[in-house]
């Protein structure tokens, strides 16, 4: 277990630890002003009876300074109460949110498996809320429990009839809201799912916006989300169907309990049990009942919501690594050399293969499964079904995913970029310092010609590229893809197709330029452009998950009419 994950889960601790004193310090700030609340009738009632139905001048002062006092505890208790409540429930939502971003940005990977980003993104911001929202409607009970256990013992001491119908009726009005709120979590599980899932289609619409438009399938596209659309505004609306239920039969059942409350202490009044102002205090107890028992109601809806919600915030949470961790550090320095022995995936089929240190290699494929699978294995986002990666003689399942990312970069083609200026895309960390970090960003940008792309905007590297890049055309995007993986300079870099968008004189001037920056450092291109092959030191061609042949660009060309077809058709 490394630093990084010591100090993460120490600060998840705290956090946690933080919010169960601000849970607490709320509770009791809200049972005080329930206490408050509860006893304002009892009040009332002792001051009917002992300053206005005995004409008292002095005691009626006495008993409204009291009062006053009494509603300024009760603001002030409810402000400081409630500002805990809120404060527990955001930090408990950001607090996951951090988790489960930690947890998608997690070298080993796997939380992303099965999932589209835009249902990630709810789970990480709809499903965070309603689970730090419990916290509040913990202290709301607690609050509401308090009220109802200072009611039933001021009732207890006018009437003990009262008092015992509202000890014994308010569980039973508990549990029966509890299983009315069942219906209500099944549904508001299955509404989170279908808004998720709406927002992850969503998402893929925007994403790939420019390609739709250029199918003309716009229109299919547009067709297909209004459909998901719709299941999840059914699922929306059956969850609201049963909210509304739940909370109309609950008001229903505290109503019915309020009247039985009254009508007792009116019975009791009639026959002389009870005085003027003690039937007042009964009734205005009653009638602040009302307030914990529609709370218990919120309650119950709230945690039903909260615990659909939660199920899917561990869903994410307990997702299984894609792959497994290794312990070992990466040896310094890195000489870059890789071999991969008799590996099996996807479409590489017991590959036998070494690309040595220092090297500018390309790679040339007849099936794009086959180049998906070994960027897969060399980025070690999913370990071979069988053989193995080395790295400097190491297999990668040795080494420790995080130290592996920082030597062996896999840049896929189809990466995005951030929201943001270009330079901060480039470079994501801070270079205000300038000096050899201004230039090797400029080396970066001019040997992925992303240069040309920053005299081309109207604030040069300080324009904002948009969401994903999308003010950018496909290959000024490829352009900064690239420069941003030249910037980062790891020891060993991965490259796959990164000029299918860019002229054909652009892409011969971009292959120049990367064999210059990498020089003397292990780069592996894999692609089937004639200019960026023709610049490697090597060429290996896979054909049916094997090394088909090897050579230089020029000798396959002439020899190889395998090659010939995949590269120059």
């Amino acid at each position: 277990m490394g630093a990084g994950e010591l100090s993460g889960r120490d600060v998840l601790t705290r956090s946690v630890k933080g919010q169960i004193r601000r849970v607490a310090l709320g509770s009791a700030l809200g049972s005080v002003h329930q206490l408050g609340e509860a006893l304002v009738p009892v009040l009332i009632g002792v001051v009917i009876d002992q300053a206005v139905a005995g004409q008292n001048a002095g005691r009626l002062a006495l008993w409204l300074g009291v009062l006053a006092v009494m509603y300024v505890t009760l603001s002030w208790s409810f402000r400081l109460g409630a500002k805990a409540g809120e404060r527990s429930a955001e930090e408990a939502a950001h607090t996951l949110r951090l988790a489960i971003v930690g947890r998608v940005l997690d070298a080993r990977g796997g939380a992303e498996e099965g999932r589209l980003p835009g249902e990630m993104a709810n789970v990480a911001t709809e499903d965070a809320k309603r689970v730090g929202a419990v916290n509040m409607a913990l202290m709301a009970g607690i609050w509401a429990l308090a009220g109802v256990v200072v009611s039933a013992v001021a009732l207890l001491l006018t009437s003990v009839t009262l008092g015992l119908i509202v000890l014994l009726g308010t569980p039973v009005l508990l549990w029966l809201g509890h299983l009315l709120s069942k219906p209500l979590e099944r549904r508001s599980e299955a509404e989170q799912d279908k808004a998720a899932h709406a927002s992850g289609v969503a998402a893929d619409l925007v994403a790939g916006l420019r390609v739709l438009k250029g199918l003309g399938a716009q229109d299919a596209a547009v067709e297909r989300y209004r459909r998901t659309s719709r299941i999840s505004l059914a699922a929306t609306l059956r969850s609201a169907r049963a909210e509304s239920w739940q909370t109309g039969l609950v008001l229903a059942l505290t109503g019915g309990f309020i009247a039985l409350i009254a009508l007792v202490g009116g019975r009791l009044a009639l026959d002389g049990s009870l005085t003027l102002g003690q039937l007042v205090s009964a009734v205005g107890l009653a009638l602040f009942l009302l307030g914990p028992l529609e709370t218990f109601a919120w309650v119950n809806a709230e945690l039903a919501q909260g615990r659909a919600s939660a199920a899917r915030v561990a869903e994410v949470l307990a997702t299984g690594p894609a792959v497994m961790d290794g312990d070992d550090p990466v040896t310094e320095p890195v000489r870059g050399e890789l071999r991969l022995r008799g590996v099996r995936l996807g479409g590489l089929d017991g590959l036998d293969l070494e690309l040595p240190a220092g090297q500018l290699t390309g790679i040339a494929v007849t099936d794009p499964a086959g180049a998906e699978a070994l960027l897969r294995c060399l980025g070690r986002e999913t370990d071979p079904e069988s053989g193995s990666v080395e790295l400097d003689g190491v297999p990668l399942t040795r080494l420790d995913p995080a130290g592996l990312r920082a030597a062996v970069l896999v840049a896929a083609h189809d990466a995005a970029l951030f929201e943001g200026s270009l330079a901060a895309n480039v470079t994501p960390e801070d270079d205000s310092e300038g000096g050899q970090d201004d230039l090797l960003t400029g080396r970066a940008m001019a040997a992925a010609r992303a240069d040309e792309v920053a005299d081309s905007l109207p604030h040069g590297t300080a324009t904002g590229v948009g969401e994903g890049g999308r003010s950018l055309s496909g290959g000024q995007r490829q352009r900064v893809l690239l420069a941003r993986a030249l910037r980062a300079g790891p020891p060993v870099l991965v490259v796959h197709d990164p000029t299918t968008a860019v002229d054909t004189v652009t892409e011969a001037r971009i292959a120049d330029g990367l064999r210059e920056f990498r020089q003397g450092r292990t780069t592996i291109v894999v692609t089937n452009s004639p200019a960026l092959l023709a610049v490697t030191d090597h060429v290996i061609l896979l054909d049916a998950g094997r090394v088909g042949a090897e050579g230089t660009h020029a000798d396959l060309v002439r020899t190889d009419a395998t090659y010939r077809t995949a590269v120059l058709a």
